[in-house]
């Protein structure tokens, strides 16, 4: 099996080229621990926080606890294990 980290770097640039054809920005988040991977500008100004994970990936708990801030200012925050799961986000947004 290969290696998660490779896993999630498909998925994020499968992602990111989904979003970006929606006319969309996927913007890599760095720099504070635990903050999603991805901050995703929408058209409308619509704006939400997606952390990606490959198939059997979980959050830690790092994440857990910036994610519950996030979600306690009023953001959107989705966490898409797998492809699957990033497509049908897709077609709800």
């Amino acid at each position: 099996m290969a290696p998660r980290p490779v896993l999630e770097k498909r998925l994020e640039a499968y992602f990111r080229a989904e979003i970006k054809a929606r006319g969309g920005w996927a913007i890599k988040m760095l720099g504070i621990a635990g903050l999603p991977d991805r901050m995703v500008l929408m058209p409308g100004a619509r704006i939400y926080f997606v952390e990606l994970k490959a198939e059997g990936g979980r959050t830690s708990k790092i994440q857990q606890a910036v994610h519950r801030r996030l979600l306690a200012l009023g953001f959107v925050v989705e966490v898409l294990t797998g492809r699957q799961e990033i497509d049908g986000w897709l077609e709800l947004i």
